[in-house]
């Protein structure tokens, strides 16, 4: 799994790093960050789902 963001969308919901905090922060202003482009298997499914409820879909995964 590889995973990319476009921090220039995000509106600081932060659900991201409550669901995946082992693969995204947030910034001062409140922005994500991708830890992780690459996460280990056992985080796929979160990732998935954090993706998936990402208010504006900045969040993109590849198989």
């Amino acid at each position: 799994m590889r995973v990319s963001i476009d921090s220039d969308r995000c509106v600081s919901a932060g659900q991201c790093v409550m669901l995946a905090p082992e693969v995204f922060d947030q910034d001062d202003d409140g922005i994500v960050m991708l830890l992780q482009p690459e996460p280990s298997e056992d985080l796929h499914a979160k990732v998935r789902q954090t993706a998936s409820l990402c208010p504006v879909r900045l969040i993109q995964v590849t198989d």
